[in-house]
């Protein structure tokens, strides 16, 4: 299905959303069917994206061990850990827009839909599944963009220890930057907490869906 939806959406970069999703409904895929796989899609951006910032701050800890050898291949280890960083911190952060622009959709089609129900009851039944819906999709979208949110600073951080060590590369600068390890490990470790937390709503957000028949 990602296939189709690259193909589909790269074909027609100029087409508005409504001629997507028209598209994607002629392969049988609905706005649920778009959302699920965009929320898979950002829980798996954010696991890479953790793992990538833990390996990167546990190089930077290595390096301001670092006894001697060769100092410029260490830097350039540290300084390609933190361009993956970046590039999975930007995925992370496009993978939320696509789960919001989906999702804004969808509520929004569910809530024409529902005042087009004309038995009472079925209408009190539908809004409830909406209401509950949004209320669990709000916490996770919030949990989501809160953990993107922390992820800036991080980065800063392994930015400003790159630069640091391209202009101090010498076994004294990179000595003094154990203070700073010290420093940015709290955050660190705050942010992976709050990714990780992501992901488990993520799967519990994804859980709750009621399950299609086949």
């Amino acid at each position: 299905m990602k296939k189709l939806c690259a193909l589909v959406l790269f074909s027609g970069l100029a087409a508005c959303s409504s001629m997507y999703y028209a598209t994607m409904e002629k392969f049988g895929y609905q706005k649920r069917d778009l959302l699920v796989e965009r929320v898979q899609e950002a829980r798996e951006a954010q696991g890479e994206a953790k793992q990538q910032i833990q390996t990167t701050f546990e190089a930077f800890q290595g390096l301001t061990g670092f006894q001697g050898g060769e100092l410029e291949g260490q830097y350039k280890k540290f300084k390609s850990l933190h361009e993956s960083c970046s590039s999975r911190a930007t995925a992370v952060k496009d993978r939320i827009a696509g789960v919001e622009k989906v999702s804004n959709d969808m509520f929004r089609e569910w809530g024409q839909e529902i005042e087009q129900i004309q038995n009472p009851n079925l209408r009190a039944q539908s809004e409830k599944m909406k209401g509950d819906t949004e209320r669990r999709y709000q916490g996770l979208i919030t949990t989501m963009k809160g953990a993107e949110q922390r992820m800036a600073p991080v980065l800063s951080a392994f930015n400003d220890q790159v630069l640091f060590l391209k202009h101090n590369l010498n076994a004294a600068a990179i000595s003094s930057l154990q203070s700073e390890a010290t420093k940015i490990q709290s955050d660190v470790a705050g942010l992976i907490a709050d990714m990780q937390k992501s992901i488990e709503e993520a799967d519990q957000f994804l859980a709750s869906l009621p399950k299609q028949s086949e």
